[in-house]
């Protein structure tokens, strides 16, 4: 979690007035939803032209008790960030202000309070488990993604890192051996191994591998007030909300 104060530098005064400002009546109206074009199944992924899994259910629950129309508009994750910042959209989602932070600066992004906790980690076949991170040397991320927690021995040049447009591609590589492991949301990685590799045995979770817990976020720049009244009926709604993320899995290897 970040603290107050790293939050202020980041973001600037006026982001954090826009989240903290008391709650004012915000009229009805048509939101778009930025989503990033990937399936990133049972958390949130845009599949046959659809936005789908726990981040969608709790966002229509939203806006079907405010009275909000919500479209939502798929883009590559690199372009998302850049129509947040240049008011492109209207809201999106997922985000983070750790994500590209030093693209976000200077910029005025309202955030919500943590809607899904996660964790980016790195899965590895099973007989690889334990093996630590010295043995560790190729690295499987989605294309557009940053493995914020590898960066120190990306950089050192002690880890190589391959990209790929396919989730399953990426797991299929970890299987055969193709790379030592891939980066990726844990929950979402456990799901796509029961189907793409017809167990959820074969790849584990490695625990001692750099990794990061958080939570995803739903941003603005455009429009503070939504995510301020988002955030007002998240905390009326927990129940409901921790509901959809178990019913979907969303948090699943996170608690």
């Amino acid at each position: 979690m970040m603290t107050a104060r790293s939050f202020v530098r980041l973001l600037g005064l006026s982001a954090l007035v826009a989240v903290a400002s008391p709650m004012t009546a915000v009229s009805a109206r048509d939101l778009v939803v930025g989503v990033e074009a990937i399936d990133y199944t049972p958390v949130y992924g845009y599949r046959d032209g659809q936005f789908i899994g726990a981040g969608r259910s709790i966002l229509d629950a939203f806006a079907a008790a405010k009275g909000h129309r919500l479209t939502y508009k798929a883009f590559p994750v690199k372009r998302l960030l850049a129509e947040l910042i240049h008011g492109g959209i209207d809201l999106k989602f997922p985000d983070s202000p750790d994500w590209q932070a030093a693209v976000r600066q200077g910029h005025p992004i309202a955030y919500s309070g943590p809607v899904i906790a996660y964790i980016d980690g790195t899965l590895v076949r099973r007989e690889n488990a334990g093996r630590g991170v010295d043995a560790f040397h190729s690295l499987g991320i989605v294309a557009g993604f940053t493995p914020y927690a590898w960066q120190d021995r990306i950089q050192a040049g002690s880890v190589e890192v391959k990209e790929n447009p396919g989730f399953e591609q990426l797991l299929r590589q970890v299987q055969t051996g193709r790379i030592d492991g891939v980066y990726v949301n844990v929950a979402v990685a456990l799901t796509a191994a029961e189907t793409v590799l017809g167990s959820s045995d074969a790849l584990v979770y490695a625990p001692d591998l750099p990794h990061v817990a958080e939570s995803y976020r739903l941003s603005s720049g455009k429009a503070p007030e939504i995510v301020a009244e988002f955030d007002d009926w998240l905390a009326k709604n927990p129940k409901l909300v921790a509901e959809i993320i178990a019913k979907a899995g969303a948090e699943r290897g996170v608690r």
